[in-house]
C-alpha cells in the first residue's frame, strides 16, 4: 500500500491582533514568531483565504511569510471566495487579486471555498471547476482543490460530476463529531480513486474543543449531548493557537 503523505497546516483563518473587534489590526510581531516556530519545526503548509480577516488576510500572510522567506520554504494554498461570485469575469478577477495579494507567481494549493448547497448550483453555472483547472494548465495553480461543508449525498453528487478535476479535498472531520451529518467521515471513504491525496481537517470552532480533550474521551463525548457547548474562552489553549489543524498533500 501507498504511504501518505500527512503533514499540519497553519491555518490563517485568526491570526493575533492588537484589537479583537479590529480584524486589520495585525501583530505582526507574533505573527512572525508565530510562522518562524512552525517552519523551524519542518512544516511548510500555509492556509489563508480571500475573505479571511476583512479581506485583507492574504496581505498578512504575504508579509508575515512571502515576503520573509524564499519560495521554496515553504507551500501556499489560498481559496476561491465562491459566495462573492456574480459572474465569469469575477473568476479572472479574483484570482489575479489573490496572487497581488499574496506576492506570489503561483499557488501550491488553490480551493473552490467552502462549497456546499448555496453555492454549488452557480459554481456549475459559472464553469468554477473548469477556470480552475485551466489556472492549473497555465502553470498559477499546482494542485486544484475543494474546502466542503455540507451533507455526504451532495458531495457524491460532486464528485460524481467533478471528481476528475480535483486532486485533493479539505473535509470538515473530527472527533467531537464523528457522526454528524455536515462531517461525516464515511464520506472519504468513497473518493474516487482520482483524489489521491485527501485532506481532512478539524472545522474551526470544534478544533478549541477537539485539542483540549481530557484523558477520556469517549466519556467526555457521550456526555456532549447532556452539557452545552463549551465555549471558546475557556479553552485550555491561548488565542492565536485557535483555530484547524490539519493533513495536507504533499
Amino acid at each position: 500500500m501507498e504511504q501518505q503523505h500527512v503533514d499540519f497546516g497553519f491555518g490563517c483563518m485568526r491570526l493575533p491582533l492588537f484589537h479583537p473587534d479590529d480584524p486589520v489590526s495585525f501583530d505582526y510581531d507574533k505573527i512572525e514568531a508565530l510562522f518562524d516556530a512552525f517552519l523551524a519545526q519542518g512544516f511548510t503548509y500555509f492556509d489563508t483565504a480571500y475573505t479571511y480577516h476583512g479581506y485583507h488576510g492574504e496581505e498578512a500572510v504575504r508579509k508575515a511569510l512571502v515576503e520573509r522567506y524564499p519560495r521554496d520554504r515553504f507551500r501556499l494554498a489560498t481559496k476561491l471566495p465562491l459566495r462573492d461570485l456574480k459572474g465569469k469575469e469575477d473568476l479572472e478577477r479574483i484570482f489575479s487579486e489573490q496572487l497581488q495579494n499574496c506576492g506570489v507567481t503561483f499557488f501550491d494549493c488553490y480551493l473552490l471555498h467552502n462549497m456546499g448547497t448555496n453555492v454549488y448550483e452557480k459554481c456549475r453555472q459559472l464553469e468554477v471547476f473548469d477556470f480552475a483547472v485551466r489556472k492549473k494548465a497555465e502553470g498559477k495553480i499546482r494542485k486544484v482543490g475543494m474546502s466542503f461543508h455540507d451533507m455526504p449525498a451532495l458531495l457524491d453528487e460532486i464528485l460524481a460530476q467533478y471528481g476528475d478535476k480535483l486532486d485533493f479535498l479539505q473535509l470538515q472531520v473530527n472527533y467531537v463529531d464523528w457522526t454528524s451529518q455536515t462531517s461525516n467521515p464515511a464520506a472519504a471513504s468513497r473518493l474516487p480513486a482520482s483524489i489521491k491525496s485527501p485532506s481532512s481537517s478539524w472545522s474551526p470552532a470544534r478544533a478549541a474543543r477537539s485539542s483540549a480533550c481530557p484523558p477520556k474521551p469517549r466519556t467526555c463525548c457521550a456526555r456532549r449531548a447532556r452539557r452545552p457547548p463549551t465555549p471558546l474562552g475557556r479553552c485550555a489553549l491561548p488565542p492565536a493557537s485557535r483555530g484547524w489543524s490539519a493533513s495536507f498533500p504533499a
